[in-house]
């Protein structure tokens, strides 16, 4: 994998770059069962992360990761500000000092950072969250010896589409309760849409 500090600030700018365009479609996921303003935050926290490292020099991905974690628990407003904020924390403190981020780094950052998902969301797997994403995303890296990009999205976007199934027991969703059946967590689908980011960078270097 060896993740350059450049391919880091390339993913939070393709991040961006996508939220920007699924802004109206996560909103409208948010409308149904939350507050109806997750694609608004997440198009401008990732906005104005990609202009910070843009703007920024950088000697690791991990600094990179650090600049974007303060930046995100800034802008994205609600409650996805401090859990996207405190996940890529992790994400940098585990990856501390690395010139590149090797597979094995990123998995274990990956597991550090949905364990601290956990601890500040107060939530679990079936919960339909963005754990939901993070968490069988994370299960699968583990046992995974090498990047395999196409298979990454498609264990995405399976754990995404399973939200749909589960009924809601956290945050404004938890009112909805058997009514959020059947609908998306918005949180579950943004958090696709970041790892598919990262997962398009890295197929486009040839892993």
């Amino acid at each position: 994998m060896n993740l350059t500090t450049q391919e880091t600030i390339q993913w939070i700018e393709r991040a961006n770059s996508v939220f920007q365009e699924k802004k109206d479609e996560l909103t409208e996921l948010d409308q149904v069962i939350g507050d109806g303003d997750h694609g608004i935050n997440m198009a401008r926290g990732f906005q104005a992360a990609a202009e910070k490292l843009q703007a920024g020099s950088y000697a690791t991905p991990s600094d990179a990761l650090k600049d974007a974690a303060m930046t995100l628990l800034s802008k994205i407003g609600g409650a996805s500000g401090p859990l996207y904020g405190s996940a890529f924390l992790k994400l940098s403190s585990s990856t501390k000092g690395a010139e590149t981020i090797s597979f094995d780094q990123f998995k274990e950052a990956m597991s550090e950072a949905t364990d601290s998902l956990k601890m500040r969301g107060k939530a679990e797997e079936s919960d339909k969250t963005m754990i939901d994403v993070w968490g069988p995303f994370t299960a699968y890296l583990q046992v995974q010896s090498d990047v395999q990009p196409d298979e990454w999205i498609e264990k995405l976007a399976d754990a995404k589409e399973k939200t749909k199934d589960m009924q809601a027991n956290k945050g404004r969703a938890a009112y909805y309760k058997e009514k959020s059946v059947g609908h998306m967590d918005a949180g579950a689908a943004s958090t696709y849409y970041l790892f598919a980011a990262l997962a398009e960078i890295l197929k486009e270097r040839g892993e």
